[in-house]
């Protein structure tokens, strides 16, 4: 799997306004130069995140970015579906959309089963996890295997 720059840039910016213990409205610029974030993409990102319910505006003296719904409620997969689609996509289509002939037919199982592995890491871990520095007990286990860090 390759985590694309808009869904990291998306992830920091929301533990960013999640790390703010306040719940105030956090501005895009804070935002960015908090994160090292280019304020277009940043803006694209937020939009993005607005449009998936995430994320509310706040206009004026006091405005900027702030949750529309609990941090603890909001996981990796939203975050990630909210910026570049689906988990896993095949061509642009959804593994369970894909056809094959009989000979490659068994790829469309590989596939289901990364989205599914990919689903039970990314639909556990929350922002609020992220920005209290803590995974679920599952997902911290699977980085203990020294196996897990070296590069294959």
């Amino acid at each position: 799997m390759r985590v694309s720059a808009k869904a990291d840039y998306a992830l920091r910016a929301l533990i960013e306004i999640a790390v703010r213990s306040d719940g105030t409205a956090v501005s895009a610029e804070q935002l960015g130069k908090a994160q090292g974030i280019p304020h277009g993409f940043l803006q694209a990102i937020l939009a993005d995140l607005r449009r998936a319910d995430v994320v509310v505006s706040q206009r004026g003296q006091s405005g900027g970015w702030r949750f529309a719904r609990k941090p603890e409620t909001v996981t990796v997969a939203d975050v990630i579906r909210a910026v570049d689609g689906p988990l896993v996509s095949v061509y642009g289509l959804r593994p369970e959309a894909v056809e094959y002939d009989e000979s490659a037919r068994v790829l469309q199982h590989v596939w289901i089963a990364a989205r599914s592995s990919l689903r039970g890491v990314f639909e556990q871990v929350t922002i609020q996890d992220l920005a209290d520095g803590t995974l679920p007990p599952g997902v911290a286990a699977l980085t203990e295997d020294d196996d897990a860090w070296q590069p294959h």
